[in-house]
């Protein structure tokens, strides 16, 4: 069998591999019954569901021709590495990395961290829209997870609020 579509293989490749992992992970927590679910049982479904999809996918890869054949382009590196980077820097704010000796920035630094490090990610970068933008995310974080939720966690650097 060839394949006819390469994007389609490798997607059914990777849901089939992550959705197998998640059911791995699952089968380790106490499963139940339909009844009675434990905290395994939603997430092995869930993964072998992915699992046989990925299959699915990767199977009609092989049989259904295309007209292109829809070959994989360039790996696309830069927006990869900022987004990975900007969610990174997000998490390191937010609880500090006491390793270092970096204490928590907070939840409103980290907003404006992660929009502009992501920003990088494209190919325009307009720091007054990424300005606008993080100001409506830092905005409407704040009263979403602090305010409504009332969860527990810096919202401004230490040095501000002691």
């Amino acid at each position: 069998m060839k394949i006819q579509s390469q994007k389609d293989f490798f997607a059914g490749l990777m849901f089939t591999v992550v959705g197998g992992g998640f059911a791995a992970g699952a089968s380790e927590y106490t499963l139940g019954s339909g009844a009675k679910m434990g905290p395994g049982y939603f997430p092995l479904i869930l993964g072998l569901m992915l699992a046989l999809l990925g299959c699915a996918i990767a199977f009609k890869s092989m049989t259904t021709p295309t007209p292109d054949g829809d070959k994989i382009g360039a790996f696309a590196w830069k927006p990869l590495f900022f987004i990975i980077a900007a969610n990174l820097v997000f998490g390191a704010s937010i609880g500090g990395l006491p390793l270092i000796g970096l204490k928590p920035l907070g939840l409103i630094v980290g907003i404006y961290l992660l929009t502009y490090i992501a920003s990088h990610a494209g190919d325009e970068h307009k720091l007054k829209e990424v300005v606008v933008l993080a100001t409506a995310l830092a905005a409407l974080s704040y009263v979403a997870f602090i305010l409504l939720l009332k969860l527990q966690f810096p919202v401004w650097p230490a040095y501000f609020t002691a």
